[in-house]
């Protein structure tokens, strides 16, 4: 089956396109959680505040303090122009659909959300399936129909 270019004049059949996709991959990934947790900073404190005005009740969004800001950090990054997170530039990668079509910030939200999901039910899967497949997709990949090339800027 043959993949539809993402624009005119890439191909995503390009062998170059994956070349140490994978190892970029996952320096992109510590790189952006790195950039995460530095972005947890101020939020936690805004939210201290916000425990204080609501006595007590803010307090709670400490637990899903990650999530909201990681998952906005993809949406608005992955799912931006660019195609990629600040990581993925780093490292010269961005996703793209198989069908062509852009990545939109949904995609992007339901892509990390499969990730992580992915990970807590069949951690070593996910990944595991990426040493198998041609173009080093991962699980959510085969999914929603994406792959993670290298860019040709």
């Amino acid at each position: 089956m043959a993949i539809a270019a993402e624009m005119p004049g890439t191909n995503l059949d390009a062998p170059r396109r994956y070349r140490s996709v994978r190892t970029r991959r996952i320096l992109a990934f510590c790189i952006d959680y790195t950039l995460v947790l530095l972005l947890c900073i101020p939020v936690s404190i805004v939210v201290f505040f916000l425990g204080i005005v609501t006595l007590g009740l803010g307090f709670m969004l400490y637990s899903v303090l990650f999530a909201l800001v990681a998952l906005p950090y993809v949406m608005l990054t992955m799912g931006g122009s660019a195609q990629a997170t600040p990581g993925m530039k780093a490292m010269d990668l961005r996703l793209a659909r198989l069908d062509g079509g852009p990545v939109d910030g949904m995609l992007a939200l339901i892509h990390t959300v499969l990730f992580w999901a992915g990970n807590v039910i069949l951690s070593p899967i996910v990944l595991l399936v990426s040493l198998f497949s041609p173009r080093k997709r991962l699980l959510q990949d085969f999914l929603l129909g994406t792959v993670v090339v290298r860019r040709e800027d």
